[in-house]
């Protein structure tokens, strides 16, 4: 798998740890979004698009996500500590929606992305900067109708 292009969206709150989300071209085929760059106690590291996990009312049978007290459907009380604990016990409240599969591939995707962040910054010191559009359309993928 080769990374073709990487995108970067700069994210303005300054006070925040989340500063940045991309997306991934690979293969100059396939498109991963919402990836995020974060500040951590050890530098920047790449947090690849996840979804809330959710569970469903015993009563009502309507969804919630897993911190919820009440169900959204009918009002019921919900258990706590519905979520599944990972390996350190943490409560797991959130799932990945793409992910590499090794150690290697993250470090290649993690360093890529990075290096992309970093001259992004450094474009946006200079004048007339224009933020990367990551919402806009490519041209070459043709649109798909019903």
């Amino acid at each position: 798998m080769k990374i073709s292009e990487v995108r970067v969206k700069l994210v303005s709150n300054k006070d925040d740890r989340l500063k940045a989300f991309c997306s991934v071209t690979m293969d100059n085929e396939f498109v991963v979004r919402d990836i995020k760059i974060i500040e951590g106690g050890g530098g920047y590291f790449v947090a690849m698009p996840s979804r809330k996990m959710s569970d469903h009312c015993e009563k009502c049978g309507g969804k919630n996500h897993l911190r919820a007290k009440y169900c959204n459907n009918c009002g019921s009380s919900l258990h706590e500590n519905r979520a599944k604990k990972d390996f350190k016990g943490r409560m797991k409240l959130h799932a990945d929606i793409a992910h590499p599969i090794n150690a290697e591939c993250r470090k290649r995707i993690q360093d890529r992305v990075i290096s992309a962040f970093k001259e992004e910054l450094e474009k946006s010191k200079q004048p007339g900067y224009k933020p990367v559009d990551l919402d806009e359309a490519d041209d070459d993928v043709p649109e798909i109708v019903s």
